[in-house]
């Protein structure tokens, strides 16, 4: 169990894990998990879907994650249960903990889905979930490589969960597209009614300039299957470590080919090469993401604002998202759940100093966060500022961009 001794000694470290800022150590890193929403949350709550059309409420960035201890065919890196990788260890006692999974839990893939299910149904009638399943890191042959790969999640088992709860969640896909069979794997998804696809580029190492991508944006392309692609900096799956393809210009490779194309937090953490420069050097990513929403790419081009509030995000980052309400069509409510759990990656105070939150909603959002920490993500991107400017209900209104013509 990760107690407050365990927290002392590596607690700087754990804060590395996710988030390029060391934070102190405390015992609220931990997330104590409470269960029901209580009465004196409830109105707060349900201030949040003011304006909103809880149908069309489709969280776009949910993880789906387990050990394969119910045959469900998920992994996780050795060494994450290595006590000799202790920051490993910790990444995943962290993420567990986050999810409300118990040390002791019979099925640590049950117990997550269970939970997950929970908090979704604090929710009114409507609102989804679009889980993610998560391909492994591949060589140039397109073989998969288990060392380099932090989780894996199989398309089948995030069909599967979806399908035992239709009402809540739907699901996304992830095929690397250098396996053999990845048109395939993509037919056969898109088959058993998966609503987008998902990739890592520094994580799985997939160069999306890649010619060799060419066949599989065609098809991304003919079925309008959206492809969400991190950008920018990547720590809480590190993988194969490719920090150089999550740069945001590299979408343009997709995007030329008529893929539509889905980056994930918006491109909000770290720096990037700026290869249109002429002499290229390293720029925030949030700016080249910023540079390609402003190209013309229209309804092709979308962000998701998960993670967007982080404590490691710089307040531009927010401050331009709110902002910029011409760009509110094409950004998505994503919570990458379950880091919401995780109460150090994002400090009610310091968005309070950047002029961002008032005062006032600190201490109910505190709270209902120790209850439900999708509510909480929720809650709070209803309720951030800057200058007045407040996030639109069409930044909440994501199902119609996950709909799709009939395969033919």
């Amino acid at each position: 169990m990760l107690n407050r001794r365990h927290l002392l000694c590596c607690g700087a470290a754990a804060a590395g894990l996710f988030t390029s800022l060391a934070a102190p150590a405390r015992a609220s890193l931990l997330n104590p998990c409470r269960p029901g929403i209580p009465p004196a949350l409830r109105d707060f709550v349900a201030a949040s879907f003011d304006g909103l059309a809880i149908d069309q409420l489709w969280d776009v960035h949910t993880h789906l994650l387990g050990t394969g201890d119910s045959g469900s065919g998920c992994t996780i890196n050795a060494q994450l249960d290595q006590w000799w990788h202790p920051i490993e260890s910790l990444r995943k006692r962290f993420i567990l903990n986050a999810a409300c999974v118990p040390p002791d839990a019979l099925s640590v893939d049950r117990a997550y889905v269970q939970r997950l299910r929970a908090l979704a149904d604090d929710f009114p009638a409507g609102a989804r979930w679009l889980l993610f399943a998560f391909d492994h890191a591949c060589d140039a042959q397109g073989r998969p490589v288990v060392a380099q790969t932090t989780f894996h999640v199989p398309d089948a088992y995030a069909a599967d969960v979806a399908a035992q709860h239709r009402d809540r969640f739907g699901w996304v896909a992830s095929i690397h597209p250098h396996r053999p069979d990845a048109l395939d794997r993509l037919d056969s998804a898109l088959a058993q009614g998966a609503v987008a696809l998902k990739w890592l580029p520094s994580s799985m190492a997939i160069d999306l300039r890649d010619p060799r991508l060419t066949p599989f944006y065609d098809r991304l392309a003919a079925t309008r299957l959206p492809v969400i692609v991190h950008c920018g900096e990547e720590k809480a799956v590190p993988g194969a470590g490719r920090e150089d393809l999550g740069n945001p210009l590299h979408v343009r490779a997709a995007l030329a080919r008529g893929v539509r194309v889905i980056v994930a937090h918006c491109g909000s953490l770290g720096h990037a090469l700026d290869l249109d420069a002429r002499r290229p050097r390293e720029v925030s990513a949030f700016s080249l993401f910023a540079r390609l929403m402003d190209e013309g790419w229209g309804a092709q081009l979308m962000g998701d604002i998960s993670c967007v509030l982080q404590t490691n995000r710089r307040p531009e980052v927010a401050r331009t998202l709110l902002t910029r309400s011409d760009w509110h069509s094409r950004l998505l409510q994503g919570s990458d759940y379950p880091l919401p759990g995780i109460a150090a990656l994002l400090r009610l105070p310091a968005l309070v100093r950047a002029g961002l939150l008032a005062e006032a909603d600190v201490t109910p959002l505190a709270a209902l966060r120790e209850h439900n920490p999708l509510l909480f993500d929720l809650a709070l991107k209803r309720r951030v500022r800057w200058q007045g400017s407040a996030w639109s209900p069409a930044v909440f209104a994501t199902r119609p961009h996950f709909e799709r013509p009939s395969v033919s």
